[in-house]
């Protein structure tokens, strides 16, 4: 069963009280505290939908569609802060945006295929930098590793960017590197180093037989 598709159109509400003490009270109501500045407003505090705005962070770069007080306001998250033990979120900082305007954004790098036999995958970055339209934000981009050789490196600038983005990444950024695989495992490092070792007590052993035996031939 498909995913359902959840709504990115949440009512804000505004705040008036601030604090630790004010959070918390906001917090345990099931919402969250936020603020949204940029492109030279004045920062608004509002609270939002804890549960929906939870499932929509389970993806990187949202612009949410904010109503607040029956105006219309879009806002992209910029950070989150989350209770380091159980990582309840605790406060949200977004960014006013504008239909048509571009920002820069760290979009997930997906991995897709398989080397070739007896290599293996070394990714080097997650993500990559791109500058892309504000309302068309991709949810990753997609690097095919399918059937690539010992010594292959795709940079930055090998990965193929959606529709009118473009790379804010230096292009020499290492995403991924194939390498050939260790022939001898750890495992049969430690079988060997104990058949090694065994070996060993049993010279010394028999070391020690022959000695005693001469003892008592004196």
């Amino acid at each position: 069963m498909a995913e359902k598709e959840i709504s990115n159109h949440l009512v804000a509400e505004a705040r008036t009280q601030f604090g630790k003490g004010a959070a918390r009270k906001i917090r345990a109501i099931g919402k969250i505290p936020a603020v949204i500045y940029g492109h030279g407003t004045e920062p608004q505090h509002v609270t939002l939908p804890g549960h929906e705005v939870s499932l929509l962070l389970r993806k990187a770069n949202q612009v949410l569609e904010l109503d607040i007080a029956g105006k219309e306001q879009l806002a992209l998250v910029k950070d989150v802060q989350k209770d380091p033990v159980r990582q309840i979120i605790e406060h949200i900082d977004l960014i006013v945006v504008r239909k048509g305007e571009k920002v820069t954004v760290d979009v997930p790098v997906h991995l897709e295929g398989e080397s070739a036999p007896g290599t293996s995958v070394n990714q080097d970055a997650t993500t990559i930098s791109l500058e892309v339209e504000a309302t068309h934000i991709p949810e990753n981009v997609v690097v095919s590793i399918e059937g690539l050789g010992e010594g292959t490196h795709v940079t930055a600038a090998d990965v193929t960017l959606p529709k009118g983005a473009s790379l804010v990444s230096d292009p020499e950024t290492l995403i991924v590197g194939i390498t050939g695989e260790v022939a001898q495992d750890l495992g049969d490092e430690t079988e060997a180093e104990a058949d090694a070792a065994e070996a060993a007590e049993g010279d010394a052993e028999e070391a020690a037989e022959e000695a005693a035996a001469e003892g008592d031939a004196e």
